[in-house]
């Protein structure tokens, strides 16, 4: 835009032709920012900030009055404040590369007076402490013309043809020469003694070598061995192998037999004498709770129990009657006889029993007498005719003939 001036980041821009700057300068100081400047009546420089760099090259005296010469480079540029860009301007704003050649102007000096107090040892030793004091002493000079100084670097220093830095260094140069030496002749021993180092690692490499090529001779030589042998010995191991499986068979197949016999005889032998040994129990127990039955003073149960049985020992008693070819005489009468015996007998034994039981000595015997009297109501058919008794003992009025 016309009339508007922007100076660069490493610029100050200077207006002058009107109003006074800031503490009585003679221009305004505009810096990071643009501004308007009225053409034709007001004048707009520029001043740089940027980083500039002074070289020295002097020959100093030192305090022992050895000429050196030393070279340094110094790096300064204007101060950021508005105060040092003001006397910065006012000194090199028409010549801006005289900052260089005064700033080395006046490290030339400092330098000379500041090596005529040390000795040549201090400089050489000391070289930074040489820079710190020459900044120190002109900070304030260059902060009067608005300089500021970020470095000071000694490059080089040079005694000429004297050689006095050449003698000072000597002891230090023998010794390093003796070190040197020492180093090489240790490096040559270290040299020598890794050589035979490296000597008898051959000569032992050789000897492994050898044992084991003989050891690699050795196992070839048996396995050659093993391999003439290997057909017998594989064909026996395998005969070997068959013998003991047969042997295992064998005692498989007696094995299973055993369990067979087992499974076949002795398990039923075993069976049927375990259901013997409980039938055989069952019964004892059976006449044991008979026996406390009949012990029992409950009488009545057991006589109804023997009157409940009565119909069972009649059917018992005529049971020889089943399928016997009879021949009744008298008709009717004969049959009512025979029945009227059988009940009568039954009541007999039924009293012999209950008489037996209520004697409490196991019995007498009577009721085992008395079933031949039952069965003599009836004979066997041998051609001859018997004759039964009939209720109360009497004789029938015929005999029954049984075939």
């Amino acid at each position: 835009m016309f009339g508007y001036r922007v100076p660069a980041p490493d610029e100050a821009m200077l207006i002058s032709g009107g109003r006074r700057g800031l503490g009585g300068a003679p221009f305004r100081v505009v810096t990071g920012h643009g501004k308007f400047v009225l053409p034709v009546f007001r004048k707009t420089r520029f001043l740089t900030l940027a980083m500039c760099e002074a070289e020295v090259a002097e020959t100093c005296v030192t305090k022992q009055g050895i000429a050196l010469t030393v070279k340094a480079v110094i790096a300064f540029k204007v101060g950021n404040d508005h105060e040092s860009i003001v006397n910065a301007g006012q000194r090199f704003l028409s010549d801006q590369d005289q900052m260089s050649i005064l700033t080395g102007r006046i490290f030339a000096g400092h330098l000379r007076s500041i090596i005529g107090s040390m000795t040549v040892e201090e400089i050489v030793t000391e070289r930074q402490k040489l820079a710190t004091e020459v900044l120190e002493t002109s900070k304030t000079e260059m902060a009067k013309i608005g300089l500021s100084v970020d470095s000071l670097q000694i490059q080089s220093i040079d005694d000429g043809d004297t050689g006095y830095i050449d003698a000072m260094s000597a002891p230090h140069k023998a010794a390093i020469q003796r070190q040197a030496q020492i180093a090489q002749a240790q490096a040559t021993q270290a040299s020598v003694e890794a050589q035979q180092v490296a000597a008898r690692n051959q000569a032992e490499y050789a000897r492994q070598t050898a044992v084991v090529q003989a050891e690699y001779s050795a196992q070839i030589d048996r396995a050659q061995a093993q391999a003439a042998q290997a057909g017998p010995l594989a064909q026996a191991h395998a005969q070997q192998e068959v013998l003991a499986a047969q042997t295992e068979l064998a005692l498989r197949a007696a094995e299973l037999r055993q369990q067979q016999l087992v499974a076949e005889i002795v398990k039923p032998a075993e069976a049927e004498a375990e259901r013997i040994r409980v039938l055989a129990v069952a019964d004892a127990e059976r006449m044991r709770i008979q026996a406390a039955a009949a012990a029992s003073h409950d009488r009545v149960a057991l006589d109804r129990m023997l009157i409940d049985q009565l119909p069972q020992i009649v059917k018992e008693a005529a049971g020889g009657l089943a399928g016997a070819n009879v021949n009744v005489l008298n008709g009717a009468d004969g049959l009512s006889e025979i029945a009227a015996g059988l009940v009568s007998q039954g009541l007999t034994i039924l009293d012999s029993v209950r008489k037996n039981l209520n004697g409490g000595d196991g019995g007498t015997g009577e009721d085992s007498d008395n079933l031949p009297a039952l069965r003599g109501l009836v004979s066997p058919s041998d051609g001859r005719n018997g004759k039964g008794k009939g209720k109360g003992g009497a004789p029938n009025d015929g005999p029954i003939d049984v075939d």
